[in-house]
């Protein structure tokens, strides 16, 4: 009889601990979440990355916070240093001994280097899916390779999951969250450098700039007379390589005064219907106003590569024609045969 007392005494108090220690680390995770919400927020707005996504790999990665990578280097994703890397360096044993990570000055350059490093061409394919798709997000950082764990998507998953982090892939920044977008005291009082909610200011350090997004979420700003991929990717701290896939053009290419240079990969459909064909007007130069990539344009209105256009011709920037150059029965349905012009 005694030793069964002792036994359901063991178990007891072991339960008791377990579930300590689970609501603890529950408790830890909402308060990280209460944190950095904001800031997940703030680099969804400028660097299309779902807010829930950033804020699962923080939970996953710093161990709420608590990580002593977390709390020594500020390092809140377990960004190693790589060959391009010119900040601080801490070392710790992961996947190899005396492995180099970076070190940040404080937790939010951590989370503006890690939007910028899935910027990467490895991770290009992620910025096709729409924001609120965090579970194609999750399987495919660890298709693209920025975990070992083959858990890594499942793990994220849940966590999204488990505290409705999906919430936040919709949400707005309030305009006192972005006049505490930077730490520089200089910066953030003065109102000409911020916007409102769909132009956000970027480049503080080098040229200004004003970030405008798309009606389907893409962002990109107005060139100036001069601009190519070199100077911009120096004046906006964005690769040379990165100018040319998104904007579809050749390493000599010098943009016109006015002209759309976008941030981020054009997708496959525009937020309109249909355009117009004027006069002088190219395929790509039509892509650049609807923010649609020009083999998008090509497979929905039957087109080769080198056609030519007509003035008036009628292209589709969202269905698929049918060879008899129709809309699909489903696409009139939905417009009810209206069109919606630039």
């Amino acid at each position: 009889m005694k030793t069964s007392f002792t036994r359901l005494f063991i178990f007891t108090c072991s339960f008791l601990t377990l579930l300590s220690a689970r609501g603890e680390n529950l408790a830890s995770a909402e308060k990280y979440i209460s944190t950095w919400k904001t800031e997940a927020i703030r680099q969804m707005h400028l660097y299309k990355i779902p807010a829930s996504i950033t804020l699962a790999q923080g939970i996953l990665e710093s161990g709420n916070g608590v990580s002593e990578l977390a709390k020594k280097s500020n390092n809140h994703f377990g960004i190693k240093c790589h060959a391009d890397w010119e900040g601080g360096r801490t070392y710790h044993d992961d996947d190899e001994k005396g492995e180099c990570f970076r070190v940040y000055d404080h937790p939010r350059d951590s989370y503006e280097d890690h939007s910028k490093f899935l910027l990467r061409k490895r991770y290009e394919e992620l910025f096709d899916l729409e924001l609120g798709d965090y579970k194609g997000w999750a399987k495919g950082l660890k298709k693209c390779g920025y975990a070992t764990n083959p858990k890594y998507s499942d793990l994220l998953i849940t966590l999204i999951e488990r505290h409705d982090l999906n919430r936040l892939d919709s949400e707005e920044l309030d305009d006192d969250a972005i006049t505490r977008v930077n730490r520089n005291d200089d910066v953030r009082e003065r109102p000409d450098i911020y916007n409102n909610r769909t132009s956000t200011y970027i480049g503080i350090q080098r040229q200004r700039r004003d970030v405008i997004t798309t009606d389907h979420g893409i962002q990109y700003i107005i060139a100036r007379k001069g601009d190519s991929p070199k100077s911009l990717s120096n004046d906006l701290e964005m690769m040379a390589w990165q100018f040319r896939r998104y904007n579809e053009i050749s390493k000599d290419h010098i943009f016109t005064d006015g002209e759309r240079v976008y941030l981020q990969p054009k997708k496959k459909y525009a937020a309109y219907s249909w355009h117009v064909v004027r006069s002088g007007q190219t395929l790509w130069e039509i892509s650049q106003i609807y923010g649609i990539k020009t083999s998008a344009l090509l497979r929905k209105n039957n087109l080769s590569k080198g056609a030519s256009l007509r003035i008036g011709q009628k292209l589709s920037l969202k269905w698929s024609l049918t060879k008899e150059g129709n809309l699909p029965w489903y696409a009139q349905l939905i417009n009810s045969g209206k069109t919606n012009l630039e």
